[in-house]
């Protein structure tokens, strides 16, 4: 339910990749602070399920987010708006430079980096004054494992690509979000049994002693948001694994 009285009443917020995971969750927290809210990605079976957890006011698109056309046009009909999340980003496969493949290595960066740099140069000019950008990276830029060198590269790429779009939009504000391991619909490619190790694993060797949800990324989102007085900043959520 809305909060007419929070502080996104009014505001628009357009959630990219806002039908799943962590975006959903971003969407979800901005309507209960009044927001309203549009959400997109390409799949509109999965944007139509995340509009029932939705305000009856919330708006949901379909596109494909690596088609510079499309995204054009998304933002021509979206018009202006407050407040820009990109957390758009496909299922994650870890391999080694070995056994990854040159053309699949190149693919990864279309939706989450060249997705991200679309978005940025044509949803930028329709922000309201007093708004943001927030996008999405990941604590491997700094933090890597073995297999991580493509999600690693690409995270890398966009802290760079956030502070030097907070200095080339100012005033407008721009910063990042970098999770740590995260339940989500992100790690479908694995199998249940290694996933399952896998947040087991992770959750043992954190302070916290567990895997991130949606929800708690969700707040980081929001709080770059609302921070009026923060840009070109990496926020990190990880429940202390970049501690040990």
């Amino acid at each position: 339910m809305k909060d007419q009285t929070g502080f996104l009443t009014d505001k628009r917020v357009v959630v990219l990749g806002g039908s799943s995971g962590i975006g959903l969750a971003t969407a979800i927290a901005a309507a209960q602070e009044g927001a309203d809210v549009t959400i997109v990605s390409s799949n509109q079976q999965r944007i139509d399920k995340a509009l029932e957890q939705l305000p009856e006011a919330s708006k949901g698109l379909a596109i494909n987010l690596t088609d510079e056309k499309q995204v054009q046009e998304l933002f021509s009909k979206i018009g202006a708006f407050d407040h820009l999340v990109y957390t758009a980003g496909e299922s994650l496969a870890l391999k080694t430079v070995e056994e990854v493949s040159l053309q699949d290595a190149k693919s990864f960066f279309d939706l989450r980096y060249w997705g991200a740099f679309t978005a940025v140069k044509y949803g930028s000019p329709n922000i309201n004054a007093g708004g943001s950008i927030t996008l999405t990276g990941g604590i491997c830029s700094s933090r890597p494992g073995k297999g991580w060198s493509i999600a690693s590269s690409v995270c890398s790429a966009m802290e760079g690509f956030t502070r030097a779009m907070a200095i080339e939009l100012a005033p407008l504000r721009v910063n990042l979000v970098s999770p740590g391991v995260i339940r989500t619909n992100l790690w479908s490619d694995m199998t249940d049994a290694d996933r399952d190790g896998m947040y087991e694993t992770i959750a043992n060797s954190l302070p916290l002693k567990r895997v991130g949800e949606a929800e708690d990324i969700a707040q980081t989102y929001l709080y770059l948001i609302k921070q009026p007085f923060s840009t070109g900043q990496v926020i990190i959520a990880d429940g202390g694994h970049v501690l040990v």
